[in-house]
């Protein structure tokens, strides 16, 4: 037994810290196509003070922090990049408060987000930040997570009011307070949602809720092509219909999820929708809304009330990156996820069209098209140095585009190591200032280095 994995066991308990060659084995890789690296121990912590005992210890035998959710992430976030701790969150999964009257709650970083709604719904509350994946809170601001419903709600920054975190040097610190707003100091939950377990560890997190809506009302949008789709959601968002969730699928798409999913929707360019409100309000919405599409040549349109064919609909799009895996076993997924101005998403989905159909792979274009986010969806031969080259390229192209309109590298995927290359150019200068945030409360660059913001040497 290594010194340092004595030292935490005396710090811990041996319950809450292993070397079991499997449990290593599972916290080396996520959902990712980056190559797996094993950690040299795992540990589970119960509370913020284990986190800074394990944070002292780490810089004791200087091993680098890694920490871990469910491993859900799709850039190599919690992947090892050299020996070092894999921090575990799964046994920090209480619900600590449910503010109603606030319309606030306070969580353990290791609590999912089905966990929570299920605990909302007893107050008629829920959280709105819907990345598709079960994945745990404190992984899904460590990415800054979005989803579908980000068009209405927003994405997890706006979701979150304060923050309890471990720094690197074991101390604990918060970011924010319980009120509505601040003019005081500078932003700090900004900046460490998004941070990717690169500034701190997260332990405690409060978030803001709502009322779960009077009527929910969900729909299907069936276009003869890509650009008529999407030209009908930059429409939408101009006249201002409050939609909830708005997302794309292409062609190839519709048949694997039909494939999966066991639906038989038409194999054409569809938008899945959702609406919020009251009845009354909700009818006018959907209204205009059939107004719209029909100007933009929708030649289906149908609306579903009953919670369960609700369900059906958002289980075949939120399941599609499983039906692409399911449809080809022995293949490894690559997603895209790159975010446009909403007036350069119809050129952006056309070059990402062209791109695909260039390539030798067939792939699927989805996304969240309400607010600019699109993803292509490539299954890859990991044993093929030709596949995985073309795919990078692809990749690559998809980012270049979208930085040459003013776009992003990430939407809510994160950088992780796959989009680190991107950032000098889509930065520039800013991404010094990063690099001294990050050297001012990291200095060893202990937490989970050589991610997001890379020193040139860790010191």
């Amino acid at each position: 037994m290594s010194t340092l994995v004595k030292s935490l066991q005396e710090s811990l308990n041996t319950s809450q810290v292993t070397t079991n060659k499997t449990a290593r084995e599972l916290h080396s890789k996520d959902e990712s196509y980056h190559p797996p690296v094993t950690p040299e121990v795992v540990v589970y912590p119960y509370d913020a003070q284990d986190v800074s005992e394990i944070m002292k210890i780490a810089k004791q035998f200087d091993r680098s922090v890694y920490p871990f959710g469910l491993g859900s992430s799709l850039e190599g976030h919690v992947i090892p990049t050299e020996d070092g701790v894999s921090i575990d969150f799964s046994e920090m999964n209480r619900i600590i408060a449910v503010k109603e009257q606030d319309l606030l709650v306070k969580v353990q970083p290791g609590v999912t987000r089905t966990q929570l709604n299920k605990e909302l719904k007893k107050y008629g509350l829920f959280f709105t930040v819907d990345p598709g994946a079960d994945a745990t809170i404190g992984g899904m601001a460590a990415t800054n997570a979005s989803g579908t419903s980000s068009v209405r709600y927003g994405i997890m920054r706006d979701q979150v009011r304060d923050l309890e975190v471990v720094l690197a040097d074991g101390s604990v610190m918060h970011t924010g307070n319980l009120a509505a707003k601040s003019s005081s100091g500078y932003n700090l939950n900004g900046l460490f949602i998004g941070s990717e377990g690169t500034l701190g560890c997260f332990t405690e997190l409060t978030l803001n809720v709502h009322g779960i809506p009077e009527h929910i009302v969900a729909g299907r949008a069936v276009f003869p092509t890509i650009n008529k789709a999407v030209e009908a959601v930059v429409s939408t968002l101009h006249a201002g219909v409050p939609i909830a969730r708005c997302e794309l699928v292409d062609e190839p798409s519709v048949k694997k999820a039909n494939e999966f999913s066991d639906t038989n929707y038409p194999i054409q360019p569809t938008l899945f929708l959702e609406f919020h409100g009251n009845e009354a309000g909700l009818n006018q919405d959907l209204e205009f809304m059939k107004e719209i599409v029909k100007e933009h040549g929708c030649e289906k349109i149908e609306f579903e009330q009953d919670n369960a064919a609700r369900n059906k609909l958002w289980d075949a799009r939120h399941n599609l990156a499983y039906a692409y895996v399911h449809g080809a076993p022995g293949k490894k997924m690559m997603v895209t996820d790159v975010c446009v101005p909403i007036s350069e998403l119809a050129g952006a989905i056309k070059h990402a069209r062209e791109v695909v159909d260039a390539s030798m792979f067939e792939g699927g274009i989805a996304g969240h098209v309400g607010d600019g986010n699109y993803h292509i969806i490539l299954m890859f031969d990991p044993s093929s140095n030709e596949e995985i080259h073309a795919a990078a390229k692809l990749n690559e192209e998809i980012v270049k585009y979208a930085l040459a309109v003013g776009g992003t590298c990430t939407g809510e995927h994160g950088v992780g190591l796959g989009k680190q290359k991107y950032q000098a150019k889509e930065h520039g200068e800013s991404l010094f200032v990063m690099e001294k945030i990050k050297q001012a409360l990291d200095p060893e660059s202990r937490l989970n280095p050589f991610k997001l913001v890379q020193l040139k040497e860790k010191s």
